[in-house]
């Protein structure tokens, strides 16, 4: 197990006897407002991050651990607002974009995204064609048009196709992520860009909204050495209300027929769940055969 590894696990059970201690006192949820300070803590630990190894030290997505009376409490207290899903003021028609060259070479490759006269309205229509079934996804332009313009960009040069969802979280945010090449959460495609919506209207602020059911966001490694966003590839799709932090790009909507078959794998749950948190490689293996642009 490497250092970082076991750095993160220490982290990890750490914040679990603290959460449990917190609840124990408050009575109160981790991802409630009263607690919100904890997911500094839960950011060291690996956050709503993917496993890299970028410039940041090793990270991956995580669900704190939810006992009995945990779950109980969530249903008493307020975990932040619903995310709007819309922009308060509408960008202008196109937007440029830009794409930076990151120190890991691309899992898969390809090549980057045009930055120049991005559309920033409307949508545009991706299906996953899975050997569970199919996921489409209707990516919002006006929402994030530099996110959309790369997702399909990748979609368009085949970067998805035969990449496995890696990973699962069943409790506490309940998401499948997907979009590494490598299958272990460490791959992207060789460069990063900005945060888009809703962090560029969050003015800073780390107050919680909830990322609803059948929404898709973007996962990310923080910020990097020189203080830049890290997104790159890969995603998640939220098959229940999430709550987080507005550091995720949102960037569109999962068809019914999509969430669908999430849920079926969903109620898999996770393999061996060896960390008793609900968080890992799903149970049943999901393999994008291809990611088709409408």
């Amino acid at each position: 197990m490497s250092d970082n590894r076991k750095r993160s696990e220490e982290a990890l059970g750490s914040l679990q006897r603290e959460l449990k201690s917190r609840e124990r006192k408050e009575k109160a949820r981790p991802f409630g407002v009263v607690l919100w300070s904890l997911l500094a803590i839960l950011a060291i630990a690996g956050g709503i991050t993917y496993l890299a190894t970028r410039e940041p030290s090793p990270e991956q997505i995580q669900a704190d651990s939810a006992t009995e009376s945990e779950k109980q409490s969530e249903e008493q207290t307020p975990q932040g607002e619903p995310l709007a899903m819309k922009r308060a003021k509408a960008l202008p028609a196109t937007v440029k974009c830009d794409y930076v060259d990151s120190k890991e070479k691309a899992a898969k490759k390809v090549s980057k995204p045009k930055t120049k006269d991005v559309s920033a309205k409307g949508t545009v229509n991706v299906t996953l064609n899975t050997n569970q079934g199919k996921i489409g996804m209707e990516l919002d332009r006006a929402a994030s048009p530099c996110t959309v313009n790369a997702i399909e960009h990748l979609a368009d040069e085949g970067y998805y196709d035969d990449t496995v969802c890696h990973r699962m979280t069943t409790s506490g945010i309940f998401v499948l992520q997907c979009g590494d090449p490598t299958g272990k959460g460490s791959g992207g495609p060789g460069f990063t860009f900005a945060n888009e919506y809703p962090t560029d209207e969050a003015n800073g602020s780390t107050d919680p909204v909830i990322y609803p059911r059948g929404s898709i966001a973007m996962a990310n490694a923080g910020k990097d050495k020189k203080g830049r966003d890290t997104n790159g590839s890969q995603f998640f799709l939220n098959y229940k209300d999430s709550p987080l932090a507005p550091d995720y790009t949102y960037f569109g909507q999962i068809s019914e027929e999509g969430l669908k078959t999430i849920d079926k794998v969903a109620e898999a749950g996770v393999k061996g769940d060896s960390t008793a948190m609900g968080d890992g490689e799903p149970a049943q293996e999901v393999k994008i055969k291809s990611a088709k642009v409408a």
